[in-house]
């Protein structure tokens, strides 16, 4: 969400993101978004400032609120009905997360933004991600990020790196590929639910790939 400018959120990108989003609804598609929180602070980097690895993650989670009730408003202007749900507890701003309840939102035809990772330190948005959507019954993970897939080395610096098609999760494990955490491999694996990774930064890809056409990466069996 932060652009070029590498921090904070930029409101062109949610303008863009936001459409697409739109773009796949009016292909009648369920979709629920898991939000993460790494364009304003990552644990890891806070934990360089100085602050606690529990204190650090909890600050990524709440970040991880910020931008889901930015997104959502985006989501709205552009006539996308969306429901919030939130790991950690915000009071009246945002329900706590209930299945049940998100099962509910989604066959009411609204987007489901999934916040505040999964309340607890040492888990990262990637796990967030696979839990939820095997608690919702998604046909598929797919991981947006800033590159067209996954590569058997740092493809930002490496020329040399070379990108997978369709890669076993056991590879991604044994390789310890960074694309993606390996909690959240793990659990995909055990429970064969798809993981998708491919390069949001290219308008219209995410339409692309929901229509079937071959982009970035498929990890599974």
């Amino acid at each position: 969400m932060a652009g070029t400018q590498g921090t904070g959120v930029d409101p062109a990108v949610l303008r863009t993101l936001a459409q697409e989003i739109k773009e796949l609804k009016d292909l009648d598609a369920d979709i629920a978004l898991v939000i993460g929180g790494g364009n304003l602070m990552r644990g890891r980097q806070a934990v360089e400032y100085g602050i606690e690895r529990v204190t650090a993650d909890q600050v990524g989670m709440l970040t991880t609120v910020i931008n889901g009730l930015a997104f959502r408003d985006v989501l709205e202007e552009e006539g996308v009905a969306t429901a919030i749900h939130s790991a950690v507890q915000i009071g009246e701003m945002i329900p706590q997360y209930v299945r049940d309840r998100a099962i509910s939102d989604l066959a009411e035809r609204k987007v489901i933004i999934f916040v505040g990772g999964l309340g607890s330190p040492f888990f990262t948005t990637d796990t967030a991600a696979a839990l939820r959507a095997l608690e919702i019954g998604a046909e598929a993970f797919i991981k947006a990020t800033k590159v067209d897939g996954v590569y058997d080395s740092d493809p930002e610096k490496r020329s040399e790196a070379v990108k997978f098609d369709h890669i076993a999760y056991q590879e991604v494990l044994q390789r310890r590929l960074r694309v993606i955490d390996a909690t959240a491999v793990s659990l995909c694996q055990d429970n064969d639910l798809p993981i998708l990774v491919f390069n949001m930064g290219v308008k219209g890809n995410l339409r692309r790939l929901i229509l079937g056409e071959k982009l970035g990466t498929i990890i599974g069996r």
